[in-house]
């Protein structure tokens, strides 16, 4: 039986989109044994995924180093055939070059690459076209799988969408409005400029993490729609993803939620601002859409991710962005 451990322990996104990984190597080796090797915090991402057999977590908040040296111990002992690092960075490239794997497989910009079995190129485009981060990823395994990359997926549980039944009895629109980054989050007055134009027919779920729990609270108070209900930091990762998986429309920045919209098929909108799709990170939903100025702006993008203030003082890329954008993908 073939041992795999993919180990991705950076941001929530990021974690998401490593799943293509584990889709892939579920597909062509449907009895291996799959390891998963996140940060703490990302674990309840993939809590009960059934191609999974166990889910190492890496707590860099207490005890960093000491935690990794624990756990670079247990992956010694499991004797992978194979350690797959998605993460060009020296920590994890440390643990994938003394995993005591039989191979060991990593990006060519992590610095321990030159020990790695195999060391593969990591391209941003190829053949004059920009290459999505999935795409990216399965260089890393198509050398034993084939040449098509698999989307993401998370698993919601019966009870995840048991429990979101309840929010789902008329029609309902989610809208995660928050971000990590200032130029990749759509203003909260634009927001609200949008909800007070959606018809009063559908319900509207406000997503984010606890910590964007007061900035939805704005915008249900301020907002005109009589139906907000401000959800944020009330769920899980999957249960954000099973309430999404039946909305009319997902409406996201450039972030985290998005990907969750892509993992379970669901309906996205996904607004632009200081970021651009062809980076790599756009939404991957049969029915997805991006929306993003019209405006022909030299500054724009001003960076691969995003930064604390606009840095021309204007942030045109986000306000310049009308409602109808946003209100026409509804139904379509």
């Amino acid at each position: 039986m073939q041992k795999f451990l993919v180990i991705q322990t950076a941001f929530i996104g990021d974690v998401v989109l490593a799943t293509g990984i584990l889709e892939k190597l579920h597909e062509y080796y449907p009895d291996a044994c799959i390891d998963y090797m996140v940060r703490k915090g990302n674990e309840g991402l993939v809590s009960g995924h059934p191609f999974l057999h166990n889910v190492l977590v890496w707590n860099k908040k207490a005890g960093k180093y000491k935690n990794l040296l624990a756990l670079l111990k247990q992956i010694r002992a499991e004797r992978y055939d194979k350690v797959i690092n998605v993460q060009r960075y020296a920590t994890t490239g440390f643990v994938t070059v003394f995993s005591n794997a039989k191979e060991t497989i990593g990006f060519d910009k992590n610095p321990w690459s030159f020990l790695f079995t195999h060391k593969i190129k990591h391209y941003m485009s190829a053949n004059g076209h920009s290459l999505h981060e999935i795409e990216r990823n399965h260089f890393l395994v198509a050398a034993f799988t084939d040449d098509q990359p698999a989307k993401p997926k998370l698993y919601p549980s019966p009870k995840d969408f048991g429990k979101m039944l309840p929010l789902k009895q008329k029609p309902y629109l989610c809208v995660a409005p928050s971000s990590v980054w200032f130029t990749k989050q759509y203003p909260k007055e634009k927001w609200i400029s949008f909800l007070n134009n959606l018809p009063v027919k559908y319900d509207i779920y406000l997503l984010g993490a606890p910590g964007d729990a007061a900035i939805c609270e704005e915008i249900k108070k301020i907002s005109l729609h009589p139906f907000i209900i401000n959800m944020a930091g009330k769920l899980n990762y999957l249960e954000s993803a099973a309430l999404m998986k039946g909305a009319e429309m997902n409406y996201v920045n450039d972030s985290a939620p998005m990907h969750f919209a892509s993992a379970v098929n669901a309906p996205v909108a996904a607004v632009y601002c200081s970021t651009v799709p062809a980076f790599g990170y756009g939404p991957l939903s049969d029915n997805s859409f991006i929306i993003e100025t019209e405006e022909q702006l030299s500054c724009r993008p001003c960076g691969l991710h995003g930064y604390k203030a606009c840095p021309k003082n204007h942030f045109k890329c986000a306000l310049s962005i009308e409602d109808a954008q946003l209100l026409q993908v509804i139904g379509q």
